[in-house]
């Protein structure tokens, strides 16, 4: 029995274009056919087969084993249908191997990439995770990663982060998320130029996911406007953000070394009148005009909330009446005299 010429050529074209050596290739058939041989009926115990590769040449050797299972006898069986077993298993060792090599493909492709912006194509989306086609390799995102009641059409195409990659028995597996606050960074950064380039800088992220992000940003360049660079004209470089995260509102912080600052700008869009920080107990007391403190908050804590996640400060807001009343004290009433001590003096 010999490997057809066509055989020949095709295992070579596997190598070049998919990188699985022909050897690799040849020991996984010779060890099929040995799999193969010995469920044909009147095998031998064992056996093993040997391939020249420049001669294409298959040969059986059926095998003798002695109660320790050393061999003691072998030779070339050569009543077997070799050619039939060997045209069946060749087929399916070579979609064994492209398998193995697509995984290891993949895995080599994506190994190391947590962090990564990727773009792909929903192929299924149901309550527990949606699976998505990045061209190369499947991805799937399980429900916690996907921002909240976001429906992905299928075929719809997204941007996601990669946070995960695993080999798994079936293969390595991509995990990624839209729902982490590094997405909304590496999204900023395609829209924002001066990202990449290091003049411009985020400190820090907070994130509620399909509600409401802030991000803080600052300068390098004295003559750069960080939140300027991250708005873009007319809030055109943020918009592709808010775009694709359908609709989800971004706010950009200018980071201030003065933590005062700081918590002032990220409780934007309120106005603060003043901030009162405590640095050993990471709190600040915060006073905003009475129109502006349901602002300050946001809805149900929303904007106060994350204000804290960005600065890392437990803030609380007080309107101006609030700390008006707050700052007075009222008089101590007074006390009344014990029987027996001193009267005030009788009307006359």
């Amino acid at each position: 029995m010999k490997i057809d010429y066509q055989v020949r050529e095709a295992l070579e074209l596997l190598e070049r274009e998919r990188g699985i050596p022909v050897d690799t290739i040849l020991a996984a058939l010779a060890s099929g056919l040995v799999s193969a041989y010995k469920r044909t009926p009147g095998a031998a115990e064992e056996a093993r087969v040997t391939i020249e590769w420049d001669s294409g040449e298959i040969i059986l050797y059926a095998q003798e084993l002695d109660d320790d299972g050393n061999v003691i006898k072998e030779w070339e069986d050569g009543t077997t249908d070799l050619g039939r077993i060997a045209a069946s298993t060749a087929k399916q060792v070579i979609a064994q191997q492209l398998r193995e090599a697509k995984r290891e493909q993949v895995f080599d492709a994506y190994e190391g990439r947590e962090g990564d912006l990727v773009t792909g194509m929903v192929q299924q989306h149901d309550n527990r995770s949606t699976i998505m086609d990045l061209g190369n390799a499947e991805a799937v995102m399980p429900g916690s990663e996907r921002i909240p009641y976001e429906r992905l059409e299928r075929g719809a195409r997204a941007k996601a982060l990669i946070i995960e990659v695993r080999q798994e028995a079936k293969g390595p597996q991509v995990v990624v998320s839209r729902s982490h606050p590094d997405l909304v960074r590496r999204l900023l950064e395609l829209a924002v130029p001066e990202l990449l380039d290091g003049t411009v800088e985020i400190r820090s992220i907070a994130r509620e996911a399909g509600h409401r992000t802030k991000i803080a940003v600052i300068s390098n360049d004295p003559n750069v406007d960080p939140k300027g660079a991250c708005v873009g004209a007319r809030g055109s470089r943020v918009r592709n953000v808010v775009n694709e995260l359908r609709g989800e509102k971004v706010d950009v912080v200018q980071w201030r070394d003065d933590q005062a600052q700081f918590i002032a700008e990220a409780l934007g869009p309120a106005k603060v009148r003043s901030v009162e920080v405590d640095e050993e107990e990471k709190a600040a007391l915060v006073i905003v005009n009475d129109h502006h403190q349901s602002l300050a908050i946001g809805k149900e804590g929303q904007n106060a909330r994350l204000a804290t996640r960005l600065t890392g400060y437990r803030i609380e807001i007080r309107s101006d009446s609030e700390a008006r009343r707050a700052s007075v004290t009222p008089e101590p009433a007074q006390e009344p005299t014990e029987a027996g001590g001193d009267q005030p003096p009788a009307a006359t």
